[in-house]
């Protein structure tokens, strides 16, 4: 798939447009409108002006209203789609200040209750020892404390107990070595402390036997509000519920190969034994 940054942008523009010049030649208002489709009015009047990006069942509902055809229909729905994804580059983020970047994700995960996290290659922030956090901004130019300080803050969320987090790691994940030996094995302690958290469920994916699965990126999904995929240069916002869906389904296809409680802790030590040369 090749990402256009701008057309991301404009497509909510052209998503807008489009539903507004829709509704005016239907002689319909926006009051009409949003009594039809059960929204208020303001929503109406944010989706047509592009302040809003209006869900997928949002526009569904509209080209129902305004008796559409299905030609304009998959016009709207393939821009509906568009408009929901949103595309964040490393630079954008440094340039802002990567902390800012620690209070968005803080803020999203004050408002998500059920969290999934699918890990491939790294250990995600919320599972790091100091030294992991550190490693994983050195190659970021200027003093990054404050930014590091807050990465670490946002772990005390793991022990709120409205909130559910399954975390799948792969054995590469895991093992892939950020940092020297000891430290290393000092991670596996930390993931095995996290494993114990009530609010908790961690499971580890050993590269051994058959898995007859794909995976291509590290992704996180919140609820069913919206699923993030990194990539090397950035990440991938998308809300459109058939995305954050198909990103669920993959997530459960990958728990099956899982190991969780005393068998990942198991396969922790093993591997924490190795990193200190207490196994071979």
């Amino acid at each position: 798939m090749t990402i256009e940054p701008q057309r991301l942008d404009q497509s909510r523009s052209d998503l807008a447009e489009a539903l507004r010049d829709l509704r005016k030649k239907a002689g319909r208002t926006q009051t009409w409108l949003a009594r039809r489709c059960a929204m208020s009015q303001t929503k109406v009047s944010n989706i047509e002006s592009g302040k809003t990006a209006p869900a997928l069942l949002d526009v569904e509902l509209i080209v129902e209203a305004l008796g559409i055809g299905p030609a304009v229909a998959d016009r709207l729905l393939a821009l509906t789609r568009t408009a929901n994804t949103e595309w964040q580059d490393h630079w954008s983020s440094r340039r802002r200040g990567l902390d800012k970047k620690q209070n968005e994700l803080a803020r999203l995960e004050a408002v998500t209750t059920e969290f999934r996290f699918f890990l491939l290659s790294m250990i995600t922030g919320l599972l790091a020892t100091p030294d992991y956090v550190r490693a994983s901004f050195a190659d970021v130019p200027g003093d990054q404390s404050r930014t590091i300080a807050k990465k670490l803050e946002r772990q005390s969320v793991l022990h709120d107990s409205e909130k559910s987090f399954t975390f799948l790691l792969t054995e590469q994940a895991v093992r892939w070595p950020l940092l020297p030996p000891l430290a290393m094995a000092g991670q596996m302690d930390r993931l095995t402390s996290v494993s114990r958290i009530p609010t908790v469920r961690l499971g580890v994916i050993p590269l051994n036997g058959h898995i007859d699965e794909r995976p291509l990126s590290t992704f996180t999904v919140y609820d069913r509000r919206l699923a993030t995929v990194e990539t090397g240069t950035g990440a991938l916002i998308l809300k459109d519920r058939r995305d954050v869906d198909s990103y669920r389904k993959d997530f459960d296809r990958y728990e099956r190969h899982a190991l969780f409680g005393d068998d990942a802790r198991a396969l922790l030590s093993q591997w924490a034994g190795i990193f200190t040369g207490q196994h071979p």
